[in-house]
């Protein structure tokens, strides 16, 4: 029989892509906790937290197995989501990480390794269920994009469970994410001049602070929470209140001209997502927060705060169809946004046509 002491004595946790963005904030977060024996920050570049064991690497290594023999919780943090980087590219390391990183946590006999994913995985409906219930079906559509990515991770983590049963992997998977770094298709929407929408049905939007998600990777860290986890607001906003905060209008399309439209845009090199992508932005996928609720969690941000922060930092900034605009570009009216999306659908029809003559 294990001693109390020692069962109760606090755990070892390692942080990847500790330097920087969500996983500087999660290390910032529990380097002085009581919670934790030790901080371990793993990157590439040794990062500014103090009070912190820093190990510089590439999680990607091989060896990666050998520098966490001491470690109880891995927090997986370091990915790629970046838009303008090459599709490709970005999910060879995204999966080259997790992989490595579930591998060598099995090898080390690491407790518990927690992941991040998205709640996009569940995928955006126009009959989807409000909301999702958190044990749902994942029914996203495999695509090249960031939801891609998400996926093959999960998958990444069902394999190894297999493999080895002895490792327990928590996956958080966060709403639409807020906070200071967040460029996604989902922010991006709302620099738009106008919301685009689809006829026949109407979004329901909720946000996830990158503050609430810290505080959620604590928990799961500490075992409060295991297995799949949604991150979010309590309930959601719908289209119209999200159009009386920002003072945006929205500009309706039939369904069928947006994404045809969007998916030839992403094949010219013009928009940076996929089409299955914009789905995220014209229909609901809520979820229901419930294993966090059971354990006494309750996020620090509402849907209307995080979304009026998501609306402080996208001062300055102007996108279309998630293409950020700069210079010239920036001043295109809302009207102009409606035009320049059927103009580019009449020319993609156009040219068709003269390659069928």
């Amino acid at each position: 029989m294990v001693p109390t002491s020692k069962r109760l004595r606090p755990p070892v946790v390692a942080v990847t892509g500790a330097a920087s963005g969500i996983g500087r904030a999660f290390l910032a977060k529990v380097a002085s906790s009581a919670d934790f024996r030790r901080v371990v920050a793993i990157d590439e570049q040794r990062g500014d937290v103090p009070d912190v064991t820093w190990r510089v690497l590439d999680v990607r290594d091989p060896l990666l197995a050998n520098r966490i023999s001491d470690i109880d919780v891995l927090v997986h943090l370091s990915a790629d989501y970046a838009l303008g980087s090459d599709a490709g590219e970005r999910r060879a390391y995204n999966l080259r990480a997790a992989q490595t990183v579930l591998t060598a946590s099995a090898a080390a006999r690491v407790r518990r390794v927690v992941l991040v994913t998205s709640a996009m995985v569940y995928g955006a409906a126009p009959d989807n269920e409000v909301p999702l219930p958190e044990d749902g079906a994942v029914a996203a559509e495999p695509d090249t994009g960031m939801v891609g990515d998400h996926l093959e991770i999960e998958a990444l983590v069902r394999r190894s469970l297999r493999s080895h049963p002895g490792l327990e992997v928590t996956v958080l998977r966060p709403a639409a994410l807020v906070g200071p770094g967040v460029d996604s298709v989902v922010t991006r929407h709302f620099e738009a001049p106008r919301l685009l929408t689809v006829k026949g049905c109407s979004p329901r939007w909720q946000f996830c602070h990158i503050d609430d998600l810290v505080s959620a990777l604590e928990l799961a860290a500490l075992g409060a929470v295991s297995g799949v986890v949604a991150v979010g607001g309590e309930g959601w906003l719908e289209q119209e209140q999200v159009e009386e905060i920002s003072g945006l209008r929205r500009f309706e399309l039939p369904a069928g001209l947006t994404f045809g439209t969007a998916q030839r845009l992403h094949r010219l090199g013009i928009t940076p997502a996929p089409a299955a992508d914009l789905h995220y932005v014209v229909y609901p996928w809520v979820v229901d927060c419930a294993a966090l609720r059971a354990a006494g969690w309750k996020p620090q941000w509402t849907n209307e705060a995080a979304f009026a922060h998501l609306l402080e930092l996208r001062e300055g900034k102007h996108a279309v169809v998630g293409r950020r605009l700069s210079g010239k570009e920036a001043t295109i009216t809302a009207a102009g946004a409606t035009v320049a999306v059927l103009g580019t659908a009449a020319i993609v029809r156009v040219a068709r046509k003269k390659r069928r003559t």
